[in-house]
């Protein structure tokens, strides 16, 4: 299963996100989207092309941090939880 973590550091939800993955001893490619224009050219293009970023943005949100799996997006961890089979 290929999964890839797009982040920004400075984002207070991406720690906790981290956090969360690690508990689930889940494996990541983490893309830190500030990092060089090529992460951030990779993550809009997936945000402007996902669904799962559609609330997101009619709220005003970057959607951030943001884990795909495979073809799946997810935004909260939970929902990554519920997708991975384990409880909350």
């Amino acid at each position: 299963m290929t999964a890839t973590l797009f982040f920004v550091t400075e984002c207070p939800d991406t720690a906790p996100f981290v956090a969360g993955l690690k508990e689930l001893s889940f494996d990541y490619e983490a893309v830190e989207i500030t990092a060089n224009l090529a992460n951030f050219k990779r993550f809009i293009r997936l945000r402007d092309q996902h669904p799962a970023f559609q609330q997101a943005k009619e709220n005003g949100y970057v959607g951030m941090p943001a884990l795909q799996i495979e073809e799946e997006v997810f935004l909260d961890l939970s929902e990554v939880k519920d997708f991975l089979g384990h409880s909350s």
